[in-house]
């Protein structure tokens, strides 16, 4: 086993906000998919990568700014990740800084209302 996270599904409240949020700020097409009568926004990623989705919760899931925090991954990219924060509907509420030896991250706001950290091992 190479991951002890797999997958992480962020709930929304509009798909459609969130897919365009999450595509600027990762600077990458998060692709809508599902079939009939459902519908969910693919996070990037390959083979054997940890995955995710954006997904409309049926139940009391709501987006957050308590709870566990998700790191994605802005390698190469973390100052163009965090400029596109505010432009898309979100708001930085930490702004990048050092974490030691682990690299810089910035902890934002998304477009509805989840506590996400945006990393990269450098600045």
């Amino acid at each position: 086993m190479s991951h002890r996270i797999v997958w992480v599904d962020i709930p929304v409240s509009d798909l459609d906000r969130a897919i365009r949020f999450y595509s600027a700020v990762i600077g990458e097409p998060v692709t809508k998919e599902g079939g009939p009568g459902f519908a969910f926004g693919l996070l990037p990623h390959s083979d054997g990568e940890v995955g995710g989705c954006l997904y409309l919760p049926e139940s009391d899931n709501t987006p957050s700014k308590v709870g566990p925090l998700i790191y994605l991954n802005a390698e190469g990219r973390l100052e163009q990740a965090i400029e596109a924060v505010e432009v898309s509907g979100g708001h930085v509420l930490q702004p990048i800084h050092e974490i030691g030896p682990h690299g810089f991250c910035a902890i934002i706001l998304d477009s509805e209302g989840n506590r996400i950290a945006v990393h990269a091992p450098t600045r």
